[in-house]
């Protein structure tokens, strides 16, 4: 089993931030390996319950899709989701929270835990979950940053005060 966290400052109300993350459509526009997001099941007002598929890129050109079922929500704060593996202990789990600290700044916190049983993937699992911890922060990183420079983006939650 591994665990990977990540901590991140970003210059935008956690409103606006959880608008954006909840906007399946612009994930293309800021995470560099998704391909696209399906929504299988919508979950409740909030999410809870929610089934997305997130169809990603992979190395030589493949694409790959994980199966995520996203619970816990809290909206505006955060969600945990779990990569249901076809493979039963498998499973990865991860949290998604956004801390507020004032109306303009929000601390993201991220993190994710896993674990691959079989051989010959077992081997490799360090390489392999190196590589997507980055592009999961770069993901993050760029979320912010495509925040800053489309200031249009849900302008109307521009210094909201999450509640």
């Amino acid at each position: 089993m591994r665990e990977h966290q990540y901590t991140m400052e970003m210059p935008h109300s956690a409103a606006r931030i959880w608008a954006l993350f909840q906007d399946y459509d612009r994930w293309t526009d800021y995470a560099p390996m998704v391909l696209r997001v399906d929504v299988l099941w919508p979950g409740d007002e909030h999410h809870n319950g929610r089934l997305r598929r997130v169809i990603y890129k992979m190395p030589l050109g493949r694409q790959g899709s994980a199966l995520e079922l996203v619970t816990d929500v809290e909206p505006e704060r955060g969600y945990t989701y779990t990569m249901i593996s076809r493979t039963p202990g498998d499973d990865q789990i991860g949290h998604v929270r956004l801390e507020p600290i004032d109306d303009h700044r929000t601390r993201l916190h991220f993190d994710e835990r896993y674990n691959i049983s079989k051989a010959p993937f077992k081997w490799f699992e360090g390489p392999i979950y190196g590589f997507i911890n980055k592009q999961n922060e770069a993901s993050m990183r760029r979320a912010g940053d495509y925040l800053t420079a489309h200031p249009e983006y849900r302008a109307d939650l521009v210094g909201r005060r999450s509640e």
